[in-house]
């Protein structure tokens, strides 16, 4: 059964957890209690669909989220603490609170458990995303009960939309620079002065000067792109911030 609990309370749950070289139980109380969270789940970690769009969407919207009222963004899936905390850093998502949930006791308490034995799995979480006031489930929103892995209602988007329907979301914004780059660090800096998330793609590190010529049609660095769109270099920078 795929369980709709809008205004009800979550299970009350204590998941072991390993933080650093220690083992540490937190609870459902600590998460949940006095918040407004943000919660999404998904069968297992390190999964494609999990890996490549829905958790990585909601580590990108974190902040407007955050602008419209939630206090935490919470991930669980019935895998353990260790592969939980290697997906988290992989996905370098800081942003998301990973919750092991190991042996499926707070899944099967939503009514959320699935038998994914076919694929090798065994019991997962059905995918799913809610939003919990003070330990009580507001809104709930479930993927379709069809075959396979449905990623329909779940995402990030869906949810803010649902919290605030004229929330922005943020532009995507790429920066192509390289170290020791005087223009680079100005044009960064400009970004950070007005809290403009962009991921920096370093030259020698991320990518070449090929790939740079390649994707920009340009030979010097920085270039900026917003949404898709190259917008140029350091004074393209200083005009965005300043538009």
């Amino acid at each position: 059964m795929l369980d709709n609990i809008e205004g009800q309370k979550i299970p009350n749950v204590t998941f072991p957890t390993r933080q650093g070289d220690e083992w540490v139980n937190v609870t459902t109380d600590q998460l949940f209690s006095g918040k407004t969270v943000v919660v999404f789940s998904l069968p297992g970690a390190f999964t494609p669909t999990c890996s490549s769009t829905h958790l990585p969407r909601y580590n990108e919207l974190a902040g407007v989220l955050k602008e419209n009222g939630v206090d935490d963004i919470v991930c669980i899936s019935v895998n353990d603490t260790f592969v939980m905390n290697a997906w988290l850093a992989d996905q370098e998502a800081k942003n998301i609170t990973v919750v092991p949930d190991g042996c499926g006791t707070f899944t099967e308490g939503m009514g959320m458990l699935v038998d994914k034995s076919d694929i090798g799995f065994g019991k997962r979480s059905w995918r799913y995303s809610m939003l919990v006031k003070d330990g009580v489930v507001e809104k709930m929103f479930i993927e379709p009960n069809k075959p396979g892995d449905p990623f329909e209602v779940s995402d990030a988007d869906t949810m803010l939309n649902y919290i605030n329907p004229n929330a922005k979301a943020p532009s995507a914004v790429a920066l192509f620079t390289k170290p020791g780059c005087p223009f680079c660090a100005k044009a960064k800096a400009a970004l950070k002065e007005k809290n403009i998330a962009f991921e920096e793609i370093v030259l020698g590190t991320d990518a070449t000067s090929v790939s740079l010529k390649a994707v920009t049609g340009q030979t010097t660095v920085p270039q900026l792109y917003v949404d898709g769109k190259h917008l140029g270099d350091s004074d393209a920078v200083i005009a965005y911030v300043n538009g």
